[in-house]
């Protein structure tokens, strides 16, 4: 089920028609539905299947999809609005055609983002492991997001920037602040546990570790047979979030 979307002011209308061109555009192209999608061809059967990447801005989630599309990490660091990106990736067996999508995480696209969920087979949700703040936001803002929109679909936690756990300037600059990195169990594992996600994983785009992993997960999580839709009472997530 997804939800509806609050009224669009009108200087948003335009942006609202881009999205909405790009995603009819992707829905007939890789045939991503609510059931699944599979097109039969003279090779093998290709399985399609619809990921969407959300995030904080700027915590890495267009650096992963571009590793691991295109083999390298951008050059420039260039604020994502809506974009979809396409791969493929064998698992256990099956070849399956994924449809990667790029959202914004920033405040003013809020009212946008949501078309990019209709038909998701599974959500990543993910923070950057050198930033605190944005794991907070994942209690604090995507769960909520997630579990309104998304009702009944997989998702999993992924942690980015696994390679600047450790570096000097990361540790220096969040001591300042009485921070640390992103622990493995004591904070993003236990986070997982709170927000009921299906996995928790970590990747580096800048040094490739980890990042095929990623979308094995996710493209194995995509490919499960929808279970009834499980009721997950929001107010009890929130609640043992910040309990």
């Amino acid at each position: 089920m997804v939800a509806e979307l609050e009224e669009v002011p009108p200087s948003d209308v335009a942006a609202v028609e881009r999205v909405k061109g790009v995603f009819d555009f992707y829905k007939r192209r890789a045939s991503v539905n609510s059931k699944d999608a599979v097109v039969t061809s003279p090779k093998s059967p290709e399985i399609s299947r619809k990921i969407v990447v959300i995030g904080d801005g700027v915590v890495g989630k267009t650096p992963l999809i571009i590793r691991f599309c295109k083999g390298r990490v951008p050059e420039m660091n260039v604020p994502t609005t809506f974009e979809v990106h396409t791969a493929d990736i064998e698992v256990d067996g099956k070849h399956v055609d994924l449809a990667l999508w790029d959202t914004s995480g920033e405040e003013m696209n809020d009212r946008l983002r949501p078309l990019s969920y209709p038909n998701s087979h599974v959500i990543l949700i993910c923070f950057d492991i050198s930033y605190p703040n944005s794991l907070d936001s994942v209690q604090e803002k995507w769960i909520s997001e997630v579990l309104y929109f998304c009702e009944g679909l997989p998702y999993l936690l992924i942690g980015l920037k696994k390679d600047l756990r450790d570096d000097p300037d990361v540790l220096r600059s969040l001591a300042v602040m009485q921070q640390h990195p992103v622990t493995w169990e004591e904070q993003a594992e236990e986070v997982r546990r709170k927000i009921e996600a299906l996995e928790y994983l970590e990747c580096s785009a800048k040094t490739g570790e980890g990042v095929r992993e990623v979308f094995e997960h996710a493209a194995r999580a995509a490919l499960l047979p929808r279970a009834k839709k499980k009721k997950r009472s929001l107010r009890r997530l929130i609640g043992r979030t910040f309990s």
